[in-house]
This record gives structure tokens, C-alpha cells and sequence, in this order.
């Protein structure tokens, strides 16, 4: 049971230092003043547990003097509390644990001490009474509080939450605990931590909901300028920055830096670090690295950083490897590549820009670890993973052995893949935006796991050679590629993978039911099956 409960401190004014955080005596001086805050935390104690009496209880400190202050507070309430820390005696250490294990004493205040490797199992109520955006410091606290023992029931963790600077960074410790992006933390702030494990409660009072979310929302650089800043800060701090450093240590994420058409190597050039020289297509390949985001499986990730490290030659390539190429060479080139363009001509074209090379490597190994579900291969040589995500040109570029570069154009929802005997299907299941007309509002979702509602286009009956090639899709040899994104403004369509013909219901258009190979992982179908129009 976790409650964040705002104390009234204000600590915007405490000196701040980079690598280290809040000035610790100017700090503990915040909480020192006449016994009122100490006050606040006991009543708040009394009030989130049964019975005071019966607690076990470990409290977090900044200084030590602060321990000691805490303690004489609790004291003076009739709580048996002691403070101990890094000075005190071992003997008189273990003395205050093993009484706090027998229930002699109610609360221990430390500093730096039970962080990690000491097992107290007993202990079933922490006080953060030190602010900390350290995650790994906040999770080896919660840590504490987490160990089985007999007749423990649960931990109850008050945090106690304060007006903090800048700096001072709420998203590092929530999203240790909670996983997911900045943007997942702030909807699970604003509607109360709901996707929690059964049996775990996560609270902030209205003030310290208001205070975190404002912090999470403005800790992180948000104009172009502060992230140069920001930039040129870690560099003059640490020497060279990676792309991942800098994620790491702004909270910032990839498609904060891509923004707005921006790029990590303008970042880098504006904030006055070396760069490679420009080649003849460099604001274009830059600008199409931010269009790769998406890259999420193995097969890609792996595959193509080969492909950016030494100079591919294509005629020494197996197909699969040819369509992999074809997939990166395609999703960067789109826009300068002619229409005859050769495979090795565009691989060559490409070479001529070696900060986008450096960027693209820079990019792929920070999403090194972006695939989420388990990778599931479609067809022999097509180097497609069902549950990624792709765009059309990836699509296109996957399924052709023509020697070209440049895929063609694919606006529509069907493509017949004569090359792989397949029809690709790439649908938008949440129509309610985007240009679509009446007649082309078609209904699609997943009704299970395994079924996928799907109606083809306006005029397509089922007696035509695309219906009847729909309905008899197996004995002719043919493969059901099912794509789909949940709205429009989503370049990249999820793979679903091959799919059979269970039946359908009209004409012009057809309303199919498709069987799915490889059932939707947990996450898509509530998405997909959310979507319903």
C-alpha cells in the first residue's frame, strides 16, 4: 500500500548539484526546524495503519542529525523509536534490529544504512522521509518493506512529497517501479495508478498528484534550445554522449528528439559537436532516420546494422538478406531514390552520408532492446516477424526480388504479393479520423485472440476473382497477410501475421472472418478489440 502525501515542505530553494541532487545540510535543515514536520509524518502514520503500536517500521533520513531528530519526535508521541547510521556501533546496530524484530521497538530512523543487503522481513511500514529520484535508491528502499514473513500481510509506504526543484525528477522512480514510457506514467497518474497488480495500491493525495504530475510533465527539457542545452551540459560533464546517454540522463525519449522533423545529428551540430561531412541527400536521409522509430524485432535490428557498418555488396547477399536491405535502403531513400534506381546503387548513394550512417547505428542500438513480443517468423524468406510493426514501404520492400531500390506506391488496403503468392491486407481499425470517406469506413477488429473481423473494399463481391481468391486462399496456394494499425495517425501497421478463411457474410463489401496462425499477444487484442467502431 503506497500513499504519496504532500508535507508542505518547499524545497525549490535548496542549492541543487548535477550527479548528486539536493545540498544534504541544506536539505535536512528543511525538516529540522521546530518539530512540526515530524509531527505531520506520525499523524499520517497513524492514520494509514491499524495500529501504531503493533508497527515495524523503517525510516529513510537525509543526515544523520536527521535521524536523531525523528527519533526524539516519535519518542516524545510514545513511540519506541531509535536512530542508528554508518557511525553507530556495530553491536548497537544489530541490537536495534533484533529488537525491532521482537517488537521491542516500533520504528528505526537510518541514513545510507538498509538501502540494500540486509534482510528484515519483518519490517511492514517504510517512511520515505528523504526526497530521492534515484530509481535505483527508491526501488532497493521499497525493497525493504517487500520480504515475506510469517503473519505479514502487506507493507504500508508513506512518501512524503514536498514542492521540489526542477531537477528533482518524479518519472525516474515511478516508471522503475511502473515500466512503461513518461506518457504511460503520466495517464496512470492522472487516472490513479489502475493497471496495478492485484493485491498492490499506489495513492497521491490531490496536492501531491498535482505536484508529481507537474513535475513529470515539465523535469525534462521540452523546447529544441533546452535540449541543446541540456546537450552540451552532459558533454561538458562526461566528454563524448551517446544517443542512449542522453535519453538515459534527460528522461527525454526518442520521439522527443525526432519532433517536429528534428534530428539527434542537428542536436549535435547546434550544440556545437563534431559531426561527419554532409553528403549530396543529408537533410533528407536525416529527416527519414525519425521515420524508423518503430523498428521493434530482432530480424531488423540485428539485420541492419551490418548493412551500416561495412559497405553491403548485393550480389553476394541470399534473398532474405536482399529483401532486408531493400527494407532499410527503401525506408531511408524513399525520397531521393529514382524509380529504376539499383539495389547496389542505392546502397552506394546511401555510403555518401556518413553521419546519417553514424546516426542510423546510433538509433538501432539504442532500440536494441524495443521488442516486446515474442518474434514469430510468417513466410521462408520474407523477412517479416508477426507482432512487429512495419510501415507500407517495409511491407512492399519485404515481399520483392526485382533488382530495383525504390518499392512502388501503396495507398490502398490490399496489395497482391504475386511475388510470394500473398495479399497483403494493411487496415485502420479506429476510422474516426483521417480521410476516410463514408464508403470506405470499414468495420475491422478482433473479436478473439484467434478471429479478425475484416470488410474488404466497397466493391469487391464475393463471386470476383479477388472474393473467390479470398474464399479459396488455401487450396490455391495462396497466404493471407494481415497488417494493422489502431488509427491513422500511426505510420506503422502491426503484423498479425498469416491468417485462413473461416467465412463471411455479404458482398460489396465482403464482411470476412480470418483465423489467425499465431493468436494476438494480450496487449493487441485489447487494443485491437477496443477499437471497434
Amino acid at each position: 500500500m503506497y500513499y504519496g502525501i504532500h508535507d508542505g515542505i518547499d524545497l525549490t530553494e535548496v542549492p541543487w548539484r548535477r550527479g548528486t541532487g539536493y545540498d544534504t545540510e541544506a536539505l535536512a535543515a528543511k525538516y529540522l526546524t521546530d518539530g512540526s514536520w515530524a509531527r505531520l509524518v506520525f499523524h499520517q502514520l497513524r492514520d494509514h495503519v491499524d495500529d501504531v503500536a503493533t508497527i515495524r517500521c523503517l525510516g529513510f533520513c537525509v543526515s544523520v542529525t536527521h535521524a536523531h531528530h525523528m527519533a526524539a519526535q516519535f519518542q516524545e508521541v510514545g513511540l519506541r523509536a531509535v536512530a542508528i547510521s554508518g557511525t553507530t556501533p556495530a553491536d548497537e546496530r544489530a541490537k536495534a534490529l533484533a529488537d525491532l524484530e521482537a517488537g521491542k521497538i516500533q520504528v528505526v530512523f537510518s541514513v545510507d544504512l538498509f538501502n540494500e543487503g540486509v534482510d528484515l522481513p519483518a519490517v511492514d511500514t517504510l517512511l520515505m522521509l528523504r526526497p530521492t529520484d534515484s530509481a535505483t535508491l527508491f526501488l532497493q528502499q521499497l525493497g525493504r518493506g517487500l520480504r515475506l514473513a510469517p503473519g505479514k500481510t502487506f507493507c504500508t509506504v508513506l512518501d512524503f512529497v514536498g514542492q521540489h526543484r526542477r531537477e528533482f525528477r518524479f518519472d525516474r522512480r515511478y516508471r522503475a517501479l511502473l515500466g512503461g514510457t513518461r506518457r504511460d506514467l503520466e495517464h496512470a497518474i492522472e487516472e490513479g495508478f489502475p493497471f496495478l497488480p492485484p493485491g498492490c495500491h499506489m495513492e497521491l493525495d490531490q496536492v501531491a498528484k498535482d505536484i508529481v504530475l507537474r513535475n513529470v510533465r515539465e523535469a525534462v527539457p521540452s523546447k529544441w534550445p533546452a535540449k541543446v542545452q541540456e546537450l552540451r551540459a552532459l558533454q561538458q560533464a562526461r566528454g563524448t554522449v551517446t544517443l542512449a546517454d542522453y535519453l538515459h540522463e534527460t528522461g527525454l525519449e526518442l520521439p522527443d528528439i525526432y519532433a517536429n522533423n528534428r534530428t539527434w545529428s542537428e542536436m549535435l551540430e547546434t550544440a556545437g559537436l563534431p559531426v561527419a561531412p554532409p553528403g549530396p541527400h543529408e537533410k533528407s536521409l536525416r529527416r527519414a532516420i525519425g521515420r524508423m522509430l518503430h523498428v521493434d524485432d530482432r530480424k531488423r535490428l540485428d539485420g541492419y546494422l551490418p548493412f551500416l557498418t561495412d559497405r553491403p555488396d548485393v550480389s553476394t547477399m541470399s534473398r532474405t538478406e536482399r529483401r532486408l536491405l531493400r527494407m532499410l535502403v527503401a525506408n531511408l531513400g524513399d525520397q531521393v531514390l529514382h524509380k529504376q534506381q539499383s539495389m547496389q546503387s542505392a546502397v552506394d548513394l546511401l555510403w555518401e552520408h556518413p553521419q546519417v550512417l553514424a546516426e542510423a547505428r546510433e538509433l538501432l542500438t539504442t532500440l536494441h532492446d524495443a521488442p516486446a513480443h515474442l518474434p514469430h517468423s510468417a513466410l521462408p524468406e520474407v523477412p517479416l516477424q508477426v507482432h512487429s510493426r512495419y510501415t507500407r514501404i517495409e511491407m512492399l520492400a519485404a515481399v520483392r526480388d526485382d533488382e530495383t531500390a525504390k518499392t512502388p506506391e501503396w495507398r490502398e488496403g490490399v496489395y497482391d504479393a504475386s511475388m510470394v503468392g500473398a495479399d497483403l491486407l494493411a487496415f485502420t481499425l479506429d476510422k474516426t479520423s483521417g480521410d476516410f470517406s463514408p464508403t470506405t469506413r470499414y468495420r475491422d477488429y478482433a473479436i478473439s485472440p484467434e478471429l479478425i473481423h475484416w470488410e474488404s473494399q466497397s466493391m469487391t463481391s464475393a463471386d470476383s476473382p479477388t472474393g473467390r481468391r479470398y474464399q479459396k486462399h488455401a487450396s490455391m496456394d495462396r497466404h493471407i497477410l494481415l497488417f494493422a494499425r489502431e488509427n491513422t495517425d500511426e505510420r506503422a501497421f502491426w503484423f498479425l501475421g498469416p491468417a485462413t478463411y473461416v467465412s463471411h457474410e455479404g458482398e460489396r463489401p465482403m464482411a470476412v472472418t480470418w483465423r489467425l496462425h499465431i493468436p494476438l499477444s494480450g496487449d493487441l487484442f485489447a487494443a485491437f478489440a477496443a477499437a471497434v467502431a
